[in-house]
């Protein structure tokens, strides 16, 4: 891949397609991928951060700092990804799960209602959720293994930085 492909963020509640156009590329290939971005709403308390996509297994890996560059949570999605190899573009569908994982080890799960609503709602279907609760599950084991930091595309995320 020699062009840097182009990155959007789909949301299903409230239901949007964002491009990530100041999102900077720092690595890809073709199992993860690595940005640089500052929050695209301005927030009380965030900034800015960095984010690792991992695409084979349906996480987002996000670092939230502040505007000293202090660490707030490394705050972790559930996304299926869709990759267009005509126009170059990811497409990273948010499945409304999340994970905040906090410096002092704290781990929050988020948005489980969600996931519930979206369902109900039919802005999500049987195998999306299915899925989305497997990935799910595999980031919690992964999380409370004490590994996610360790996971290579983290450790190159933070070199990168």
């Amino acid at each position: 891949m020699s062009e840097m492909p182009v990155l959007y963020r789909k949301r299903l509640i409230p239901n949007e397609c964002i491009l990530l156009k100041n999102d900077k590329i720092l690595y890809h290939d073709q199992q993860f991928l690595i940005t640089q971005w500052h929050t695209l709403r301005p927030k009380k308390e965030l900034d800015h951060g960095c984010s690792c996509y991992l695409l084979k297994e349906g996480w987002k890996v996000s670092k939230f700092l502040n505007a000293q560059n202090q660490l707030i949570c490394w705050y972790c999605d559930i996304i299926d990804t869709e990759y267009d190899v005509r126009a170059n573009t990811y497409t990273f569908i948010d499945l409304l799960a999340d994970v905040l994982v906090y410096p002092d080890g704290r781990v929050h799960v988020v948005d489980l209602d969600e996931v519930a609503d979206a369902l109900e709602e039919n802005l999500i279907t049987i195998e999306q959720m299915k899925s989305c609760m497997r990935k799910l599950n595999a980031l919690l084991e992964i999380i409370y293994s004490g590994e996610l930091l360790r996971l290579p595309c983290i450790l190159k995320m933070v070199d990168l930085e």
